[in-house]
């Protein structure tokens, strides 16, 4: 394929997203997120794969540029996930956590306090 049918596709396919993306309902947004997380697990073990089979220093520069964006790019996706959970739990989550230090030792809740004061 030549660059213009490249560009094109790539175009088409940016707008496309992001309009299934857009008609998607905020109750359907967290199992969305999980669906990205796991594709994007995918890509994270290609870009291993890559890094593992490059022979040149380009190659493998860029390989591990696309590991570590990769690997930051799931993380997120799981951190804005469980805040979408904790969101839409209304409070059961903080609740079990409040109940948690209850029951800990005086010291444990301090630490645990200030978990919740960092998030």
């Amino acid at each position: 394929m030549d660059a213009f049918a490249l560009i094109t596709i790539t175009v088409l396919a940016i707008f496309l997203g992001f309009e299934v993306v857009s008609k998607v309902s905020s109750t359907l947004h967290t199992p969305l997120m999980s669906e990205a997380n796991a594709i994007h697990g995918i890509i994270l073990l290609g870009a291993i794969v890559v890094a593992g089979q490059a022979d040149e220093p380009v190659t493998l520069t860029l390989s591990i540029v696309a590991v570590l964006l990769a690997t930051m790019n799931v993380v997120g996706g799981f951190v804005v996930t469980d805040r979408m959970l904790v969101m839409f739990s209304g409070g059961r989550r903080q609740k079990a956590t409040a109940d948690k230090r209850a029951d800990a030792p005086a010291d444990k809740r301090a630490d645990a306090a200030a978990e919740e004061v960092a998030k």
